[in-house]
């Protein structure tokens, strides 16, 4: 599917899964130029595309002239079937990636949140996918493990709060040079995990790498 005319869109979309699930998700700028697919937090508790962390990232981007493209996990929202904690959202985010490139001209960009971020890092890797950003991590959260996670050669940015119990600054420092040593991390000074009275901050900090550096990674 693709929609037509060189004006920004906002529109909501739907897609199909290699397992027949229909998922939902919101487009949202040109169909050519550098795009974005942005992942939520996790669905059992409360995570979804609406999310107002999702929301900062994808204003980001798009102030930077990318378009977005956010959805929902398989049960959240109008998204099919039910959470399975890994495997059915990882094809998800497959599905994603494919109707983002059959959609949009130009290259694409992975942002995640916590456990969009897990599933952006652990779905992979993705020929089609210029770079990658990840927004606090959840290497501190149980149930969650990053151990296999190594080589992601397209990460280019790691953001997280100083008190942010859920993405330690400590342990993902400890993990950076494993998923790639060139990529930087940017420690928001007093922010948790849910960015509380930092939304502005994590916008600036993401706005500024998607118009700048990144732009010059991915070559537009």
């Amino acid at each position: 599917m693709s929609f037509p005319g060189t004006g920004n869109k906002r529109m909501d979309v739907f897609f199909t899964t290699t397992d027949g699930i229909r998922i939902s998700g919101r487009l949202d700028g040109p169909d050519s130029g550098p795009s974005v697919v942005i992942t939520h937090p996790h669905p059992l508790y409360g995570g979804d595309m609406d999310n107002q962390v999702v929301s900062t990232i994808a204003r980001a981007y798009r102030k930077a002239g990318y378009t977005t493209l956010c959805f929902n996990f398989r049960g959240v929202g109008k998204s099919e079937g039910n959470h399975t904690g890994g495997p059915g959202e990882k094809k998800d985010l497959v599905a994603a990636i494919a109707f983002l490139s059959d959609s949009v001209s130009g290259p694409i960009v992975l942002a995640g949140y916590s456990y969009g971020a897990w599933i952006n890092a652990t779905a992979g890797p993705f020929d089609n996918v210029a770079s990658m950003v990840m927004v606090s991590p959840p290497v501190s959260f149980d149930g969650i493990s990053f151990d296999k996670v190594s080589s992601l050669f397209r990460l280019e940015l790691v953001v997280t709060g100083s008190r942010d119990e859920i993405a330690q600054a400590g342990a993902i420092r400890s993990m950076l040079p494993k998923w790639n040593k060139d990529a930087r991390l940017e420690i928001i000074e007093g922010a948790d995990h849910f960015y509380s009275y930092s939304l502005e901050k994590l916008y600036e900090v993401l706005s500024d790498h998607a118009g700048g550096e990144n732009r010059k990674n991915i070559g537009v």
